[in-house]
């Protein structure tokens, strides 16, 4: 620092303004001499209070506070990824559930198709129609299961997001209040 002083101090004294005023530069008469001593004087004092370094600390502060929540933002983005992937996970194994009763529900109704096929021209009819609605049964069956599987899942969710973000009191009347909503949508 006292060599940046002392290169400020020479460059001052040599500049071209300075040496066209009128009369002596050292004198207290001539207004640039004055305004090169102001100057020091502003500069030795920042120097003196430790300004420089009282700025840089708060910098420093400060790069560390945002380097801190950038750090929590990338944690809380790995968790919503971690998150997400295991809700897709579980969607697409609960559509791989529906398929196959569905598949199950066809063979059975291939089944008692040529089961039909050996009776009667009139017990035809009837089976076919049993095997129609076993088909629709299994279907909505299985659409009932996968919705009740979502809303477990997003029950629970809904329950671990409320119980992260408020207090048991809070936390209680919004599952009471859920559940109860939930239960009068389902029956």
């Amino acid at each position: 620092m006292r060599t940046f002083a002392t290169a400020t101090l020479v460059a001052l004294m040599t500049a071209g303004p300075a040496l066209a005023a009128s009369g002596p530069f050292f004198s207290l008469h001539n207004t640039n001499f004055v305004v090169l001593l102001a100057f020091i004087l502003f500069i030795a004092i920042l120097m003196y209070f430790r300004v420089p370094t009282l700025i840089a600390g708060m910098l420093d502060k400060r790069a560390d506070g945002i380097k801190s929540e950038l750090d929590e933002a990338r944690a809380l983005r790995e968790e919503a990824q971690t998150l997400l992937a295991s809700y897709e996970r579980k969607q697409k194994e609960v559509q791989e559930q529906a398929e196959r009763i569905v598949a199950h529900a066809k063979t059975e109704a291939a089944e008692a198709a040529e089961q039909a096929k050996e009776d009667l021209k009139g017990s035809i009819a009837r089976r076919l129609k049993a095997a129609e609605d076993q088909i629709a049964s299994a279907e909505s069956s299985a659409v009932r299961e996968v919705r009740d599987e979502a809303i477990r899942i997003a029950i629970g969710a809904a329950r671990d997001v409320v119980a992260k973000s408020m207090t048991a009191a809070e936390g209680n009347k919004l599952i009471d209040a859920a559940i109860s909503e939930v239960d009068a949508k389902l029956h």
